[in-house]
């Protein structure tokens, strides 16, 4: 999927939003769809799949795993398990952004509202138009598929650019604003990116794209009906002549991994700047003292992946190198969460320590102070928590947060010693009342703890041992006594 490998491309996930501001949704009764979904949940969430032979061609798949189909009367059912002849629609974008779907096999327009959805207009009319909403986590990394480089925040040029050879550090975060149908791109310093390549602080007209789709790839269409493209040099991301989106103009968004930095007993930080030799040698934090944690879908371990694309790898006597090009059983290694600090578990049964040259080697049966690493989440500075139910989100009218959002609001993650402090748009700071409840107004900051027991998943745990889970009525708590579905947050 990724254009140059580095991570995978994220499989385009979204909501359709018809004329009446309703979503289109796939009832779990019958296969029956209607248009009557107020917000983006599961049953409102549709992936978008492609004709391999023919890339104009998509099928929209439900929640449930079945595809949309219209017969030729133009009757509307979401039933068949795999992609048939009458699944078959072409994307008709329009100037505003909002798409029309038309069926290839009889070339009549999908619209309605509510129970009354069909696929018999012969033209396009408002009835037949949908906003697209995407249903994916909105931080990633941008991949410009011309250039095969990454976007990232150039701070000293005030400037996005498209340069990179890897999606390194906090500056290659971009968190994608959804409102009002449209699209800002935000840098990790919490700035917007304007069509003339600008940094900006608010939001504005210029800083709005309407998201467009060819051939699997991510277009950005701005207010003049440009398209965003890297330019020069540096790769400076802003609109372009074009008004039709050729390879230029064409991203991929990629799954943001977690990237960490270590620090040991010895209060120095873990580094590959020596060479091969995985070592706790360096005071200040560099690209080389920073690590991609990869974790394996199937034994929840971790591997460690250098500024360089090589692993961490246990080698003879219990060195720990950076020698590995590919995962093997010796680049994976267990994560023990024990508070403020971790610990680390090769391979080979054994803990890795630090020993008195700073040199990491899994040779421990137990764990004490050398044994214990402080890990600190560099590229989320800006934390937005997407749970099993939806976001988190502030509720209107108390202190508290709700779990079950299709909105979300943006937090601020600040690293305290091997915990977190969680701080609200208005200054405040998360924490746990005598309930179990999580306020979003406290003065005085509260310990928070992250675990990755998964791909792709964060464990949030309170200073009361809890997990953080959203209840029933889709209010956050702090009273989850284990990780489970509940308790495991994208971020």
């Amino acid at each position: 999927m990724s254009t140059n490998g580095i991570n995978k491309a994220l499989k385009l996930q979204f909501g359709l939003i018809n004329y009446e501001n309703r979503y289109l949704t796939a009832e779990a009764f019958g296969f029956k769809v209607n248009a009557s979904g107020i917000s983006l949940k599961k049953k409102q969430i549709w992936t978008l799949e492609q004709d391999e032979q023919d890339g104009q061609v998509v099928f929209l798949r439900s929640h449930l795993g079945r595809y949309l189909a219209s017969d030729k009367a133009g009757k509307i059912i979401c039933g068949a398990e795999k992609p048939e002849p009458e699944c078959r629609f072409l994307i008709v974008p329009q100037s505003d952004g909002r798409w029309a779907l038309q069926s290839e096999p009889y070339q009549r327009y999908f619209g309605g509202s509510a129970d009354y959805l069909s696929c018999f207009a012969q033209a396009i009319g408002e009835q037949e138009l949908w906003a697209v909403h995407l249903a994916l986590h909105p931080q990633a990394s941008l991949l410009s598929v011309a250039r095969k480089r990454y976007a990232h925040l150039s701070a000293s040029e005030g400037e996005i650019s498209v340069d990179s050879n890897i999606p390194w550090g906090v500056d290659s975060l971009v968190t994608l604003v959804y409102l009002d149908g449209k699209y800002s791109l935000k840098t990790c310093d919490s700035r917007f990116l304007s069509n003339n390549g600008k940094l900006v602080k608010e939001n504005s007209n210029t800083t709005s794209f309407t998201l467009e789709l060819k051939s699997g790839k991510l277009a950005f269409k701005d207010c003049d009906g440009k398209y965003l493209a890297p330019v020069g040099p540096t790769g400076t991301l802003r609109s372009g002549r074009c008004s039709k989106p050729g390879k230029d103009e064409l991203f991929d968004l990629e799954e943001s991994h977690p990237q960490v930095v270590f620090q040991a007993a010895n209060k120095r930080f873990v580094s590959v700047k020596q060479g091969v030799s995985i070592s706790a040698n360096q005071d200040v934090e560099t690209d080389m003292e920073t690590f991609q944690m990869e974790i394996d879908k199937e034994s929840k371990k971790s591997m460690f992946r250098t500024n360089g694309g090589s692993y961490w790898t246990l080698v003879t006597h219990g060195e720990i190198q950076s020698t590995a090009t590919e995962v093997e059983v010796n680049t994976m290694f267990d994560i023990e969460w024990r508070g403020h600090r971790v610990a680390l578990k090769a391979s080979n049964g054994k803990y890795v320590c630090t020993k008195k040259n700073g040199q990491l080697s899994a040779v421990s049966d137990t764990v004490g102070d050398d044994e214990l690493l402080l890990m600190k989440l560099i590229n989320r500075p800006m934390l937005i928590l997407q749970g099993e139910n939806g976001f988190v989100c502030h509720h209107k009218n108390s202190n508290t947060l709700d779990a079950n959002r299709s909105v979300y609001d943006i937090f601020s993650l600040l690293f305290n010693n091997g915990a977190y402090h969680i701080k609200s748009v208005n200054g405040k700071f998360w924490y746990i009342s005598s309930s179990g409840l999580i306020c979003s107004d406290g003065e005085k900051a509260e310990d928070f703890f992250l675990e990755f027991p998964e791909h792709g998943r964060v464990a949030v745990k309170g200073s009361n041992g809890k997990y953080l889970r959203g209840d029933q009525g889709g209010t956050l708590m702090c009273d989850g006594a284990s990780v489970d579905a509940s308790s495991l947050w994208e971020y």
